[in-house]
């Protein structure tokens, strides 16, 4: 590729991160190449509804941000992911509920059905913040939080999930919170104790799409991007 192709190709990611109103680290690896904006506070191309071709109007850029305006139901990547890591900011109006799913696929009328959940809520707000299990940053229902992390309704939370092999990490404002292994014993018991016991499919995949919830809230999304994880970058 000519010099000035690449160059103008490397302005051109940096000015989406500054429209998106992203920091300097955003900046830098966003023009490494090794990550990929899913959200850039632009459009929503990377996105479609769940069993269905386009995103709904319920959800909508607003300032910048992707924010669940009304009936939406839930979002999920064009695209499917096997091992990878993800980062966005969240933030939940009072009493807020949702979520992030991952390895989803489209085989049943229900994405969590198929996928586990990273936890999105306002713990002070909501009935199910009075449980570990359940709060924001949770493997939803399978494995708990420590308290005292997640911030208050309205403000922005920062969430970085990794898949790498069957193991998966959580970490919510920089504060490693979760960490497990997809099918071993523990899951396994774990599942088996749940309401998840009943969905044959339930953290079966390993590679789908990415999801956010729909929970009838209002909830908002920022700076989402992803990178593939390969045999080399799983070793960083």
């Amino acid at each position: 590729m000519p010099k000035s192709s690449s160059l103008g190709n490397v302005k051109r990611v940096l000015c989406l991160v500054a429209t998106a109103g992203g920091t300097a680290s955003l900046h830098a690896n966003a023009a490494s190449g090794s990550w990929v904006w899913l959200f850039d506070g632009a459009d929503l191309n990377a996105w479609r509804n769940y069993q269905a071709a386009e995103p709904s109007a319920g959800w909508q850029i607003v300032d910048g941000n992707l924010t669940r305006v009304g009936s939406a139901g839930d979002l999920i990547t064009r695209e499917t992911y096997a091992d990878f890591e993800l980062e966005l900011e969240w933030r939940v109006a009072p009493g807020g509920n949702s979520g992030i799913f991952f390895h989803a696929d489209e085989t049943q009328p229900r994405i969590y059905l198929t996928a586990p959940e990273l936890q999105i809520l306002d713990d002070a707000g909501h009935r199910d913040g009075n449980d570990p299990l359940t709060s924001a940053g949770s493997n939803y229902a399978l494995h708990p939080v420590p308290r005292g992390i997640v911030k208050s309704a309205g403000e922005w939370n920062h969430v970085r999930l990794r898949v790498d092999g069957d193991v998966v990490t959580h970490w919510l404002n920089d504060v490693k919170v979760v960490e497990y292994e997809l099918g071993s014993a523990d899951w396994r018991q774990r599942v088996a104790a749940s309401k998840f016991a009943d969905w044959p499919r339930y953290g079966s995949l390993r590679e789908g799409h990415i999801g956010l919830q729909d929970h009838g809230d209002e909830v908002a999304f920022r700076h989402i991007r992803i990178r593939r994880l390969s045999p080399v970058a799983a070793q960083q």
